[in-house]
C-alpha cells in the first residue's frame, strides 16, 4: 500500500561548492511508518507544482530525509533558494 503525504518547507543549499539544492523534510523513517533501508533511501514519487518525478529521499544523519530539487525542477517551477513550497511524496 502506498502512502502519500504533503510536506511543506524553505528550500535550501548544501554549503560546498557545487551543493544540492534541495527540500528538508522533517519527518523521520519513524514518523513515515517505515524501517531504514539498508542505505538509507526511499523510493518516492514526488510532485511539486505541476511536476512529478521519481526519485529517492535522501537520509540526513538526524534520521530526517530531503528531496534533492534538480535543475530541472526548479526551473520549471520557478524555484529559488529560500522559498517554501510544498511537495507532495507517494512512497513506493
Amino acid at each position: 500500500m502506498k502512502k502519500t503525504f504533503k510536506t511543506e518547507g524553505k528550500v535550501k543549499k548544501f554549503a560546498q561548492k557545487g551543493g544540492w539544492v534541495y527540500l528538508p523534510i522533517d519527518q523521520t523513517y519513524e514518523d513515515l511508518g517505515i524501517r531504514k533501508p539498508k542505505w538509507g533511501l526511499v523510493p518516492a514519487t514526488i510532485t511539486v507544482g505541476k511536476m512529478t518525478w521519481k526519485k529517492s529521499l535522501l537520509p540526513f544523519g538526524d534520521g530526517t530525509l530531503f528531496i534533492a530539487l534538480n535543475e530541472k525542477v526548479r526551473k520549471t517551477e520557478n524555484i529559488k533558494v529560500g522559498d517554501t513550497i510544498v511537495a507532495t511524496i507517494s512512497l513506493q
